[in-house]
């Protein structure tokens, strides 16, 4: 198999980024960063779309002000309490949302793909595959690790209970599901360089980086 040389949406790869929650997609990300991919969060994007007008004030009209800060922008805590204690709010609010996301995904891959500092696109979305942006990469990466530690993880940094990660769990695909959809699994169960490793592995086997010779030697 050649280098190749075109893709789905240009000339460049477009590397989709999903895992189990707490697994660290954000961390692999930055290690495809580190050989020049150009990434794109979802999650942001997510953010971006709250601070919209248009969005907030259907959703305020849904759920009143109880969602509302006193500086007047959206609680994402509240909206969160709401939507993962119920289905049918929770697909209310991806109506809402998933539109404005879907536009901005699409935009920010067509511009990495003529910007010359960009090696390949890394769409980092825990929900890319419930959102239905299956067709927007070439690849599919699931980002893993063992439940203990991901529960640890998330603890430690959002002061998360079991409870918490279960509620969000029950929001997204089953992970088996979603591994099966996947083109390769990346386990993030121990250091950063031997998560990089794997992820150098990777872009060596699909022949993505030309110049990617090991972990060991990182210059491209």
């Amino acid at each position: 198999m050649g280098i190749m040389t075109a893709f789905q949406h240009g000339p460049k790869p477009v590397i989709g980024l999903i895992g189990a929650i707490g697994a660290g997609k954000s961390t692999a990300a930055h290690a495809f960063a580190n050989r020049g991919a150009w990434v794109i969060d979802a999650d942001a994007l997510g953010h971006d779309a709250l601070r919209q007008p248009d969005i907030a004030a259907q959703l305020i009209q849904r759920w009143g002000d109880k969602i509302r800060k006193k500086d007047g922008s959206l609680d994402r805590r509240a909206i969160a309490q709401i939507v993962f204690a119920d289905p049918q709010e929770r697909k209310a609010l991806e109506t809402i949302v998933f539109p404005y996301i879907t536009t901005q995904v699409q935009q920010q891959i067509a511009a990495a793909q003529m910007n010359p500092r960009a090696a390949m696109i890394v769409l980092d979305a825990a929900v890319l595959l419930e959102a239905g942006w299956q067709n927007a990469v070439d690849r599919l990466v699931f980002v893993d690790a063992p439940r203990p530690l991901r529960l640890a993880r998330l603890a430690a940094r959002s002061g998360w209970s079991d409870r918490d990660l279960a509620a969000r769990e029950a929001a997204q695909w089953p992970i088996e599901r979603k591994k099966a959809q996947a083109d390769a699994i990346i386990m993030n169960n121990a250091s950063l360089p031997e998560l990089q490793a794997q992820i150098d592995e990777l872009l060596k086997e699909w022949k993505f980086v030309p110049h990617c010779k090991s972990a060991a030697d990182s210059r491209y």
